[in-house]
């Protein structure tokens, strides 16, 4: 813990103020004290951040790549950090950890035995999803369509049924298309996207699985699927407990076997061929973890702002060589430390925000977002309708060569998508504290870049909760090897992390939330 007590008597007397001690300020919602927050800031020094990142960054975390054992060294040392700073879990039994289950995911394995003939995965038929039942019949649906008054579903129960459905679509005698009532297909037959909505609206319908015919394309799925099963191309995703009805693609062969005329079969009804389904996970379950702490609010404990960063990297590449992701995103990870610092040495003066902090490091950013979607949409552990706003910090710590004569900046991404008053603060918030230049550049919807849907934040934003992602720029060693401490602009670090810091306390004091007054962009 830093020793303060002269820092802030130096500062009182530099600024002129007539605030009072910090030994004085123990009362502040009974006396109205306004608290200048410079106070605290200055706890935030390049030489802390410096001594964090070396450690953070260092070879021994072996790039903290998701679910490896240099992630876990990265959980231990902000777990022991917040422990040593005071900074209570998030969680009620004291645990700073919120698991995030997460899988590797592999081609299924499995096969089908329909009849008294089995049917291999990847020759007779594909599917991505393991689906495991007994069925003594198969439900025909025709196409699987439901739209404009035309239903194949009509008089059919399929609840918990094995159903099988044919690409294409409906046509009158004359020969234009029933669904479109002219000559132009609709969307049921799209090459992209019909095989995703007939899936949908089988679930809906509460199908156990769906058998799909479709010529057509069925080469083109074979394609996808020996490419995954050679590449090992899958991404990592969040684990899913259960599974809904799956899609499985059948062959010529097996449906020749199964349902010869579905080719000229209009009508809906029931196949009396017992089928057994045997497909069955192959997935690599991945352990990883968030952190949560929060410092809670005296006047406003339930309305909460989080400070958001991701806690790991990408790991070791091919050739062995450690991607330290000092940058990325070890200096918004130690940023995040020394602004939780600052606000326990506020809270511990008496000077605790109304609102709480939450100090969230997520997993799973180089993975798609993962832990930070964990936290949204399965598991939050503050509720989002409570959530006031999100700060969110993802490579801080370097200087875009737009700015090498002049460090003194910051990209500033989403602060007006949701909130023009979040928008206004922060810039009021600047100019009084920080004076960085606030660049957005990358703000505008025509970047290509695309960086306001490519971090941490967006998992808030789509919410409808307010954000602001603050970020230097990308750099020759985005993403390499090179991406050391030694490379990282310290003096920069700090400005920017006091700057956020100032704005977190900014909106956890005053008086109303955040308001939300911008339709989001669709």
């Amino acid at each position: 813990m830093k020793k303060i007590a002269f820092i802030i008597f130096g500062l009182l007397i530099a600024c002129n103020t007539s605030q009072k001690t910090v030994a004085e300020q123990t009362d502040t919602a009974s006396a109205n004290v306004t608290i200048d927050p410079r106070i605290y800031a200055v706890t935030i020094t390049e030489k802390e951040l410096k001594e964090h990142l070396y450690i953070y960054a260092s070879d021994e975390f072996q790039g903290r790549e998701t679910g490896k054992p240099g992630q876990k060294k990265a959980v231990n040392y902000l777990q022991a950090n917040y422990k040593a700073m005071g900074v209570p879990a998030a969680k009620e039994d004291g645990d700073y950890l919120q698991e995030v289950p997460l899988v590797f995911p592999k081609l299924p394995v499995g096969s089908i035995m329909a009849g008294a003939t089995l049917y291999e995965i990847g020759t007779d038929f594909l599917t991505f999803t393991p689906i495991e039942g007994d069925f003594d019949e198969i439900i025909y649906a025709g196409y699987g369509i439901e739209d404009k008054g035309y239903s194949d579903y009509k008089g059919l129960d399929v609840s918990g049924k094995l159903i099988l459905i044919k690409s294409g679509e409906p046509v009158n005698e004359d020969g234009t298309y029933l669904i479109s009532g002219n000559s132009k297909k609709s969307v049921w037959s799209n090459k992209s996207d019909a095989a995703a909505a007939r899936l949908k609206l089988a679930r809906s319908k509460g199908a156990k699985g769906v058998l799909y015919y479709d010529p057509d394309n069925y080469g083109r799925y074979k394609r996808y699927y020996d490419y995954l099963k050679g590449s090992n191309k899958m991404k990592m995703e969040i684990k899913v407990e259960k599974h809904d009805a799956a899609l499985v693609l059948l062959g010529e062969t097996m449906i020749k076997n199964i349902f010869p005329a579905i080719k000229e079969a209009q009508h809906s009804g029931i196949i009396p061929q017992p089928i057994s389904l045997n497909i069955k996970s192959n997935n690599e379950t991945v352990s990883s973890e968030n952190i949560v702490a929060v410092i809670r609010g005296f006047e406003k404990p339930d309305e909460f702002v989080v400070i958001s960063s991701h806690l790991d990297h990408i790991g070791v590449n091919d050739n062995g060589d450690i991607n330290n992701g000092a940058d990325d995103d070890g200096s918004g990870t130690v940023a995040m430390l020394e602004i939780a610092e600052a606000f326990k040495q506020a809270a511990d003066s008496g000077n605790g925000p109304k609102r709480s902090i939450v100090f969230l490091h997520v997993t799973g950013e180089e993975k798609g977002l993962l832990g930070s979607k964990y936290y949204t949409d399965n598991d939050p552990v503050f509720p989002l309708s409570q959530t006031v706003a999100n700060l969110n910090i993802d490579m801080i710590g370097r200087i875009d060569p737009k700015y090498e004569r002049d460090g003194n900046y910051v990209y500033l991404i989403g602060s007006d998508k949701l909130s023009k008053e979040l928008h206004e603060l922060s810039e009021d918030i600047n100019d009084k504290y920080a004076q960085l230049k606030l660049d957005y550049t990358y703000n505008d919807e025509n970047d290509p870049n695309r960086f306001y849907y490519r971090s941490d934040h967006y998992n808030f934003a789509k919410n409808n909760i307010p954000i602001i992602f603050y970020f230097s720029g990308t750099h020759e060693d985005y993403h390499r090897p090179g991406d050391t401490p030694n490379k990282i602009n310290y003096d920069a670090l700090e400005s920017r992390s006091r700057l956020i810091f100032y704005t977190a306390w900014e909106i956890a004091n005053r008086d109303e939330r955040i308001e939300v007054d911008v339709t989001p962009s669709k």
